[in-house]
């Protein structure tokens, strides 16, 4: 077991390591998808309105971070999420990859003007310096990504 902060409300949340790998642990207060731990297998990262200018704004002065805006019921968001995976377990601290779901998070796909999905945005020194749009190969995505390292 290990303990969790909230990022949006701030509660401290037991979360179960080995289920977390499963699926997405939430706030048992909020129900705010909580920040994925490191693991021997990285994953992407969740990210939130709330949490987006500290977990990529932020981070991204230290590394690129690729946030991909996509939605559940996006049938192109599902075929690149393997491709992301492989990135996100092949970064090495060399990048991020975070998810933003365009759907519980609007501020942020208004403030960036997601108007399809998947649109996957690039950010570095705090900036958005790139932009995909649709369904890349894993190639694709990362060429666009380390032109940023």
């Amino acid at each position: 077991m290990a303990i969790q902060v909230c990022p949006k409300c701030g509660t401290k949340n037991r979360v179960n390591e080995r289920a977390a790998e499963q699926r997405q642990p939430v706030c048992g207060k909020c129900g705010t998808p909580l920040p994925a731990r490191a693991t021997s297998n990285p994953r992407p990262q969740i990210v939130t309105d709330g949490s987006f200018a500290r977990e990529v704004l932020a981070a991204s002065s230290s590394q690129p971070v690729l946030v991909d805006a996509w939605a559940e019921w996006c049938g192109p968001c599902r075929m690149i999420a393997p491709a992301l995976d492989q990135l996100a377990a092949e970064a090495n601290g060399r990048y991020k990859i975070a998810k933003l779901n365009v759907d519980e998070n609007p501020v942020i796909a208004h403030q960036f003007n997601i108007r399809s999905i998947p649109t996957l945005l690039i950010f570095k020194d705090g900036k958005l310096v790139d932009q995909i749009m649709g369904a890349q190969p894993k190639r694709a995505i990362a060429a666009r990504l380390h032109a940023q390292l």
